[in-house]
C-alpha cells in the first residue's frame, strides 16, 4: 500500500526539503524569497513521480534559484467513473527520488535547488464545496473553451476543467516565476497557456520535450497498469506517431489523410493481430483518435500551415485482459482487468516563420 503522507500541518524539514501542508506556509516561504530576489519554479505533480517529472524539475532548478513541487491528486480532473482511488500514490518514494536529486544538482552545481513539496489536502484546496466530477457539478471551476472540449476533452469532458482549475489555484497561492510542464501532455499545456494569457497570469509557462523509455514509449504514472503483455503492445502508441512524422518531414506530405493514413493503417493491423491471438497471449486495443491539429486550438487541419506547424496526436485504450496465465505480470490493476488509456505526441515545427 502507498504510504500515508505527513499530518504536519505547518511543514517539516525533509532533508533540505520542506513539506509544506497549508497556503499560509506557502506564502510565508514565498514572501522570503520576494525579499532576498530569488526566482521561484513550481513543478506540478500528483505525485508517483517519474524520470519524466525528474527533468521537469531539472530543467527547473537550472532556470531558476528555487523548486516548488507540488503533490496532489486532484479529484476534479478525474470523471465519475474514472481511476482516482486507484490512481498511484506512492509519497515515500517520491520524496527519496526528490532528495536524490537535490542530491544530483548539489553535485553538478546546478543553479537551484528544490527546497519545497506542497501537498495540500482537498479542503486546502476546495474550501467552499466539496469538489465535483459530474459535469454539470456546482462549485468554482474554470473552463478554457472550445479548446477544453476536444479530442481529450470529448472522451474526458471534466478533464480539463480540473486541470485548468487545479493550477488556477496552484499558480495563486505560490505565485511562481515560471511553471513547468512535459509535452506528453500535449492538449494540457494548450490549456495552460490558454488560461495564463487569457487570465494574465504572471507567470511564463515553460514545456519541457516528453521523457521516452527506451523503445520510445512516453513515460506515465499510469504505465505501472500495464503489465507486461500489454507494455509489449503498447509500443504502437509511439511507433505509430513516428510514421506520420515520417510521411510529413521525408516524403514531404502536407495534407491531413496523406499523413495520417498509413499511421491509421498499421495501427489497425497491428491491433487486429493482437485481437486474434490465442486467449493468453491476446490484447484487445481501441485507437480512439488519431489527430493533426493547429498548435493554438487543438482543432482539425486538413493541410499543414507551414507559419504554424501542427500537433499529431493519439490516444490508444488497452482493455482489460481476457484471460491471464499463470503467474503473469499483470502489472498494478487487479490482475489486468483495469483499461490503461495511453497517450501521445509529436510536434510537428513550423518550415516558415
Amino acid at each position: 500500500m502507498p504510504s500515508a503522507m505527513p499530518s504536519s500541518s505547518n511543514g517539516s524539514c525533509t532533508s533540505a526539503i520542506d513539506v509544506l501542508r497549508t497556503i499560509s506556509s506557502v506564502r510565508r516561504h514565498r514572501s522570503h524569497l520576494r525579499t532576498t530576489f530569488k526566482s521561484l519554479a513550481l513543478v506540478p505533480t500528483m505525485g508517483a513521480l517519474h524520470t519524466g517529472h525528474l527533468a521537469l524539475a531539472r530543467r527547473a532548478a537550472a532556470e531558476n534559484d528555487e523548486v516548488y513541487i507540488s503533490i496532489y491528486v486532484n479529484p476534479t480532473q478525474f470523471g465519475v467513473h474514472e481511476d482516482l482511488d486507484a490512481y498511484p500514490r506512492t509519497w515515500d518514494t517520491d520524496l527519496a527520488l526528490l532528495r536524490s536529486l537535490n542530491e544530483e544538482l548539489e553535485a553538478s552545481n546546478t543553479r537551484g535547488r528544490i527546497t519545497a513539496v506542497f501537498a495540500p489536502t482537498t479542503s486546502t484546496m476546495y474550501p467552499t464545496l466539496p469538489p465535483s466530477s459530474e459535469i454539470d457539478g456546482q462549485g468554482s471551476f474554470v473552463t478554457i473553451t472550445p479548446l477544453g472540449k476536444l479530442l481529450e476533452g470529448a472522451s474526458r469532458p471534466v478533464f480539463f476543467r480540473g486541470v485548468a482549475t487545479v493550477c488556477m489555484k496552484l499558480f495563486n497561492i505560490v505565485q511562481p516565476d515560471r511553471v513547468y510542464f512535459g509535452q506528453k501532455d500535449v492538449q494540457q499545456t494548450v490549456v495552460i497557456k490558454r488560461m495564463v494569457k487569457d487570465f494574465h497570469v504572471d507567470t511564463q509557462v515553460v514545456i519541457v520535450p516528453t521523457a521516452r523509455e527506451e523503445d520510445g514509449l512516453a513515460m506515465s504514472s499510469r504505465n505501472v497498469y500495464l503489465g507486461e503483455r500489454r507494455r509489449k503492445a503498447a509500443v504502437l502508441v509511439p511507433r505509430m506517431l513516428q510514421m506520420a512524422e515520417k510521411a510529413c518531414l521525408v516524403e514531404g506530405k502536407r495534407g491531413k489523410e496523406e499523413i495520417l493514413g498509413y499511421a491509421r493503417a498499421y495501427a489497425m493491423k497491428q491491433i487486429a493481430l493482437y485481437a486474434n491471438m490465442d486467449l493468453e497471449e491476446r490484447m484487445n486495443m481501441e485507437l480512439e483518435y488519431l489527430s493533426l491539429a493547429d498548435p493554438d486550438t487543438m482543432e482539425e487541419v486538413e493541410m499543414i500551415d507551414e507559419e504554424k506547424g501542427a500537433i499529431l496526436s493519439t490516444a490508444v485504450r488497452m482493455l482489460p485482459l481476457q484471460k491471464v496465465k499463470a503467474g503473469e505480470d499483470t502489472g498494478e490493476n487487479d490482475g489486468g482487468k483495469r483499461m490503461v488509456r495511453l497517450i501521445d505526441n509529436i510536434i510537428l515545427e513550423p518550415r516558415r516563420k
